[in-house]
């Protein structure tokens, strides 16, 4: 998750599926996996259902998908994908929370670590400042097209227990804790709204401005991030 905001974030990564099919592919197989090997039920693991869907909405072929199931249940063999973590700070307060998915954590340690120190920053402990937490995005064009209001929609979701609704102008981000992740998804799509993303991320508790003297800088870092393999994902602390 990066950038100033969830919206751009999401924008840039339907752009990199299209520019980089073959390469996000071996991602999304990678996060199905690792999500499977806590049971290959759709229903009963709001992550594997997540990252399915996640598969889905990038075209992903359907025996893929299913492959990657497999490996995660152990119905298949192949080289151990491992999931780690790093946390680390670039200059000015920035957070970042990097997932890797990997199968050689020596390599991917190294290359984010590079990352870090090219931009000025160096790891450090954040993961405090972070909730797990379901992120939903929906645009103000698919709200608009259903002739639903936001204020409506937010009431029908507090009684869902959500966590936060946020508004902007591209459209609305709902925060659910991960067990009411999967119904507050299937209420939306009942309505028939088509979701920009679903997914489980980290969030930060407490957020900052971007420096807007670091901007480009930022992006180059964040850039770098999405071309690295064995990064599936980072989050920030950025609003």
């Amino acid at each position: 998750m990066s950038g100033h905001s969830k919206w751009a974030t999401t924008h840039r990564q339907k752009e990199l599926v299209d520019a980089k099919r073959g390469a996000v592919f071996t991602k999304l197989a990678n996060i199905i996996t690792i999500a499977a090997r806590k049971g290959g039920d759709l229903n009963g693991n709001p992550s594997l259902r997540a990252a399915v869907d996640r598969a889905r909405d990038a075209s992903m072929p359907k025996d893929n998908i299913e492959r990657a199931i497999k490996k995660g249940t152990g119905e298949l063999g192949g080289e151990t994908v491992e999931e780690l973590y790093y946390e680390g700070l670039l200059p000015q307060g920035i957070q970042v929370v990097v997932k890797c998915l990997t199968d050689n954590k020596n390599r991917s340690g190294s290359t984010v670590r590079h990352l870090f120190t090219k931009n000025g920053g160096a790891f450090g402990a954040v993961l405090w400042n972070f909730s797990q937490l379901g992120v939903i995005c929906v645009s103000s064009e698919q709200i608009k097209a259903k002739n639903l209001s936001n204020e409506d929609l937010e009431l029908e979701l507090i009684d869902l227990d959500i966590v936060d609704f946020i508004k902007e102008d591209e459209g609305i981000t709902v925060y659910t804790e991960i067990k009411d992740f999967l119904k507050t998804k299937d209420f939306l799509e009942a309505k028939g709204l088509k979701l920009e993303s679903a997914e489980i991320e980290y969030v930060a508790k407490e957020k900052i401005e971007a420096p807007a003297d670091d901007k480009e800088k930022l992006e180059k870092f964040m850039e770098a991030m999405d071309d690295n393999e064995d990064v599936s994902d980072y989050y920030t602390n950025l609003l």
